[in-house]
C-alpha cells in the first residue's frame, strides 16, 4: 500500500524488451531510499517489484519487470529513455498517511485535456473512461500518476485537480500537456462502497 506522496522522481534510462514484456531501469539518485531486491516501489501510480539486488557499482539504479498486462492497462508501455517517473517506497504500518490510500493498482489511462499553467491558479482536467467515472466524487481522493490529490471540479466527463507549488515542484505533474496520457486509481474506499451497491445490496 501507498500513500500517493511522492518521494522523488526519477529518470528513466532503459526499457528492454524481454519475452514476458520490457525491464524498466531507473535511475533513482535523487532519492536516499535503496530497496532491497522484491520490495514493492509505485513507479507513477503503477505497483512495480525491484527485480535485481543492487548493484554496488551503480546503487541508484532501480530494475523492474512489467508484464503485458500492465503495458497494456496503463502508461508504462509508452516511457522512453529520459522520461521522468515519480517514486514512492510502500508504507509500513506507523506510517503516517498523509494522502489517500493508494494500491498501485491503476483503473485506467486518461487523457489530459486541459492544462492552466497559471502559478496562482494551476490545474489540469483529465478525461477518465466513462466506467471510471461512477468513483469520483467532489472533493473525493483520486491518484494521477502516483500522486494523491484532491478533485477540484466534476463533471459526468471529466475531472479537474487543482496542483500546488510543492506538487509541481517535486512530481512529474508540472510537465503535463495536452493530449497527454496519465495513470488513474480511483479511490480504493468508493470502488468498495458501489461494487457492493451495485452486486450485494438487497435494495439493488
Amino acid at each position: 500500500m501507498f500513500t500517493g506522496l511522492v518521494q522523488a522522481v526519477g529518470k528513466v534510462v532503459g526499457v528492454e524488451d524481454r519475452g514476458f514484456g520490457v525491464r524498466l531501469v531507473v535511475d533513482a539518485a535523487r532519492w536516499d531510499h535503496r530497496p532491497d531486491l522484491g520490495e514493492s516501489i509505485c513507479v507513477s501510480g503503477v505497483c512495480l517489484t525491484v527485480a535485481e539486488p543492487p548493484d554496488p557499482a551503480h546503487p541508484a539504479l532501480l530494475r523492474f519487470d512489467v508484464v503485458r498486462e500492465t503495458l497494456a492497462k496503463a502508461t508504462l508501455g509508452s516511457l522512453r529513455e529520459g522520461a521522468g517517473v515519480n517514486l514512492e517506497r510502500a508504507c509500513r504500518p506507523n506510517d503516517l498517511l498523509g494522502g489517500h490510500i493508494v494500491q498501485g493498482h491503476v483503473d485506467g489511462v486518461a487523457t489530459v485535456t486541459r492544462v492552466q499553467a497559471n502559478p496562482a491558479d494551476w490545474r489540469v482536467r483529465v478525461e477518465p473512461p466513462p466506467a471510471l467515472m461512477e468513483f469520483a466524487a467532489p472533493k473525493g481522493s483520486i491518484c494521477i500518476d502516483g500522486v494523491s490529490l484532491t478533485i477540484a471540479d466534476l463533471t459526468p466527463a471529466h475531472i479537474e485537480v487543482a496542483l500546488i507549488p510543492t506538487t509541481l515542484e517535486k512530481t512529474t505533474l508540472h510537465a503535463l500537456q495536452e493530449g497527454d496520457r496519465v495513470n488513474l486509481e480511483m479511490d480504493a474506499m468508493a470502488k468498495q462502497v458501489v461494487h457492493w451497491l451495485k452486486h450485494w445490496s438487497p435494495s439493488r
